[in-house]
């Protein structure tokens, strides 16, 4: 197959030359975006502590807490994931002057993902500048740091993330042809994000693959020829990843597993499946992904039928290539989108590979429209409408965009920042010991995990209303057991059921210290007492605001309100306390106070 065939034209036009941005401006602009995330942003799945920094945190620190994911006997997590991870947060020790806690681990590691997304995001940047067009690029560089969605997930330490980053790699290659197809280069980018991230990321290769397939189907010998060893380099490459994946989980889990099929089988064929975690009605996506990409959703949904109208049309073009190429650079996310709305287990992790597609596809149609409002043809109704009108109107599109999207973003942060500060007093002091227990109870899905605590001061589980499967614990086995014995040893009580294992909880007697939160929608009981009331018990180290959602209306629950007395009271928000509470010392009997009686202790 001729790569003429289909070829885009490489060199943008004079006119075009204006809306050149060097790739490295870009980068910094993505990268700063990032650090403020890594900075600011709350945790958003308590997946994302318990599945990846709790054992990150185990093979740095030697324990931690442990799903039921990570049980040899079920193996669905890769340590390969997280051992790649745990060799960057010992940086934070060169860095003292920034801090010697265990946080500053935590927060290196997030600035590290929001670099290597940054640089993703670059090269599929450059490459939609010069294969493509230079306005196109800007505009999904606008697209990405005004998108609340990829706020959050660029530093999510989470495989679907992680897929993300390889999926802009994987994109970007299969959509530059200068200089020969770059096959191989695609399919292997995607394949490491399906490999080491998450497995169904595969299948944003699929219109790519079938558009070679067309194009190689349509020549002769020579390029079904060509294509076939393209592919086969491309699969070579990812099994030598796969293969390396394979030899490392070995070591870790001591027995041979094959977990990207794992995580397949159990998704897909298995009997028990997601679904015992919560289904989701079909509109689930679309919901969530408006509130994360707000007016970028309807642009994204909307490039397939602009693209298809400028061709039959003969509106103003969009991209310099051909319409085919076009209609399989928009299709992976509509392909991803299909294929997660048909599942009945839905969460917004789960969209992050496709976040890049729908802002390429967002910006696909952003470009066709302006260029069609830049139309001067006086056959064309829109040249009769003032430029300056066309402009504001552009101006105050953007402006708005950018509005609600700092709007979303701020009131994120603010609204549910707490738990990322609550622990930070522990740091002084004389305020925590060693061998210190802080006790977590209807507040265990916010611990933002032990990177957040002093050296072992452990994190522990009291009952609340929960009644599912909580994490235990890594066995910290040490004598006879080799490195790292709690990645392959057994651990008890751990089901794929979801089924409650009493074994997991300690007693509140226990605690010296307890996270707890009081909303004003939340009424104690039995199970889930007020523990910041209980202050013959408890004493306040530090308190902050929390977000009660329940008694918030909806405009204070999407994002940032300012609490200002002119603000009605339908649209502000309503706030509770998140506290760090410490075990008050028993007071010595006072000077004339009688001793107890054998009455008294009866």
């Amino acid at each position: 197959m001729a790569p003429s065939k289909g070829r885009v034209n490489a060199r943008p036009s004079s006119k075009q030359d204006q809306f050149h941005v060097e790739p490295i401006f870009a980068f910094y602009v993505f990268f700063a975006f990032h650090v403020l995330a890594a900075i600011l942003s709350p945790i958003q799945d308590c997946d994302e502590v318990f599945n990846y920094w709790e054992p990150t945190h185990y093979l740095n620190h030697k324990y931690g807490f442990q799903t039921w994911e990570y049980s040899p006997k079920y193996a669905i997590r890769s340590w390969t994931y997280i051992a790649l991870h745990a060799t960057v947060t010992p940086l934070a020790k060169l860095l003292p002057m920034i801090s010697t806690s265990r946080m500053a681990e935590f927060y290196i590691l997030r600035v590290f993902l929001g670099f290597v997304c940054a640089l993703c995001e670059t090269r599929l940047f450059s490459k939609v500048s010069s294969v493509l067009n230079p306005r196109l690029a800007i505009m999904y560089l606008l697209i990405t740091v005004t998108s609340p969605g990829m706020y959050h997930a660029t530093t999510a330490f989470l495989p679907s993330s992680f897929a993300m980053y390889f999926v802009m790699l994987g994109m970007a290659a299969f959509m530059d042809w200068r200089g020969g197809l770059r096959t191989a280069q695609g399919i292997f980018c995607m394949g490491v994000g399906a490999c080491l991230g998450w497995p169904f990321a595969a299948a944003m290769a699929v219109p790519y693959l079938l558009e070679e397939l067309l194009l190689a189907s349509l020549s002769d010998f020579q390029g079904m020829r060509e294509l076939f060893w393209r592919v086969v380099d491309g699969v070579v490459r990812t099994l030598l990843i796969l293969a390396t994946q394979v030899g490392i989980d070995w070591f870790f889990y001591k027995e041979l597993n094959l977990v990207p099929l794992n995580i397949v089988w159990y998704n897909i064929f298995s009997s028990k499946g997601p679904e015992l975690y919560g289904t989701e009605p079909w509109h689930f996506y679309l919901r969530n992904l408006f509130l994360n990409f707000h007016f970028w959703l309807p642009l994204a949904l909307l490039s397939m039928p602009l693209l298809l109208a400028q061709h039959f049309l003969r509106a103003k073009g969009a991209t310099k290539t051909s319409y085919l190429r076009g209609i399989v650079f928009l299709t992976p996310f509509y392909l991803w989108l299909a294929i997660f709305t048909f599942q009945p287990h839905k969460e917004e992790r789960f969209m992050y590979p496709a976040y890049p597609a729908l802002a390429f596809n967002a910006a696909i149609s952003l470009h066709i429209i302006l260029a069609n409002l830049g139309s001067t043809d006086p056959k064309d109704f829109i040249s009769k409408v003032p430029v300056q009108l066309r402009l504001l109107a552009i101006l105050t599109f953007v402006l708005a965009a950018s509005a609600f999207a700092a709007f979303r973003t701020i009131g994120t942060i603010t609204a549910y920042g707490a738990p990322l500060s609550i622990y930070q007093p522990l740091h002084q002091q004389g305020l925590a010991k060693s061998g210190d227990t802080i006790c977590l109870g209807k507040e265990w899905y916010r611990f933002p995990s032990h990177y957040h605590l002093p050296h072992d001061v452990r994190a522990k589980f009291i009952k609340s209303e929960f009644a599912g499967l909580l994490p235990g614990e890594f066995s910290e086995a040490i004598h006879g057991f080799g490195l790292f014995p709690g990645t392959w040893l057994v651990p008890p009580g751990m089901n794929d059921e979801n089924r409650e294992d009493i074994g997991k909880y300690t007693d509140v007697k226990r605690c010296n210290f307890v996270v707890d939160v009081q909303l004003p929608s939340t009424e104690a009981t039995k199970l889930e007492p007020s523990y910041i009331n209980d202050t013959q018990t408890w004493e306040k180290v530090k308190c902050l605001p929390y977000l009660d959602a329940a008694s918030t209306g909806v405009v204070g629950r999407l994002g940032w309100v300012p609490d200002l007395p002119f603000i009605p009271a339908k649209y502000k928000r309503v706030w509770g306390d998140y506290c760090l509470l410490k075990r008050k010392k028993k007071q010595a009997p006072q000077v004339g106070d009688r001793p107890p009686t054998i009455e008294t202790l009866l």
